[in-house]
């Protein structure tokens, strides 16, 4: 439903954007991730049309977004950065206004209408100018407007900015449901909406994919992932160092692989010693990885990782 090939976005002496090619297929939610900066408003902004790219080729569906740019937003839901709206107007006017922008007329207007309000659960502000709402219903009236036309394709830039818990939790559960039949594309940089929300996630920095993969596939790429943690009375350093470097915890060591590969017989190598040495075991469990330090690994520059 999407595809990105070599794309490229220059201000000036800055490449925000320097290259990067990615598809996004009908059933997928890509969780778009990446520091400050990285280059994901810019690269939404121009899958939806509402910027050029300096070069590179955009398609949705079967539309090149520079060659067929209307076509191409018909079938796009866009939820911007800074949400966008008409202040002065209610939220049920300017649903009514967003549907008729997307020509929809009669009892089609008012069931698309309808199904948002209960998608974003709006019910109880309808009646209230936009300028009244609280941030976080604001943000819910403009995804609101992005579902309108129930499109193939629904690009987010942070969809959960400014909500409280209950909310978050709202919407990522809307996104993973909506994302069983169209592609989704989010940006974030909240790493917990990657497991809540996302089937797959790419990692920008500086203009560029630095990682590309399921939540599972980049956690893998975590120090951590493969480590096992043993907290076993008479079990030492030096017997354990057999296995894998050791680190000592308070209380408990934690081993770990000498590659990636080991992983899944480093645990059972670990029982393997506990059983030979007789040591009582307390604790013993495997680490999955952590995406905030795969995250900050591959995006701090050298000079500033500790």
């Amino acid at each position: 439903m999407i595809k990105i090939d070599n794309l490229v976005k220059v201000f000036g002496p800055k490449r925000a954007v320097d290259g990067i090619s990615f598809t996004v297929e009908r059933g997928e939610v890509l969780g778009f991730l990446g520091p400050n900066g990285a280059g994901k408003s810019t690269t939404m902004r121009m899958i939806t049309g509402f910027m050029p790219p300096t070069s590179g080729k955009i398609t949705v569906g079967t539309h090149d977004v520079l060659e067929s740019p209307i076509e191409a937003k018909r079938l796009i839901g866009y939820l911007p950065e800074n949400a966008a709206s008409y202040p002065d107007m209610t939220v049920a006017s300017f649903l009514d206004f967003v549907a008729e922008l997307r020509n929809l007329h009669g009892g089609a207007r008012k069931k698309a209408v309808n199904r948002v309000i209960d998608l974003c659960f709006l019910q109880s502000v309808l009646h209230q100018s936009i300028d009244t709402l609280s941030k976080g219903y604001k943000h819910r009236t403009c995804l609101a407007q992005a579902l309108i036309h129930d499109p193939d394709v629904l690009i987010m830039d942070e969809p959960t900015d400014g909500l409280d818990p209950n909310q978050k939790h709202e919407v990522r559960n809307l996104i993973r449901e909506l994302g069983a039949n169209k592609a989704i594309i989010f940006s974030t940089h909240i790493l917990e909406e990657v497991d809540a929300a996302c089937s797959r996630a790419i990692i920008i920095d500086r203009g560029r994919i630095v990682a590309n993969g399921t939540p599972e596939e980049l956690r893998g790429m975590s120090e951590l992932a493969g480590a096992v943690t043993l907290q076993a009375r008479g079990a030492t350093k030096e017997r354990l160092e057999t296995l894998g470097r050791v680190e000592q915890l308070n209380g408990a060591f934690r081993i770990y692989p000498r590659d990636k590969s080991q992983g899944p017989q480093l645990a059972q190598d670990v029982v393997q010693l506990v059983n030979q040495y007789g040591w009582t075991v307390e604790g013993m469990y495997s680490e999955r990885g952590e995406l905030d330090e795969v995250f900050r690994r591959i995006t701090l520059p050298d000079t500033v990782k500790k």
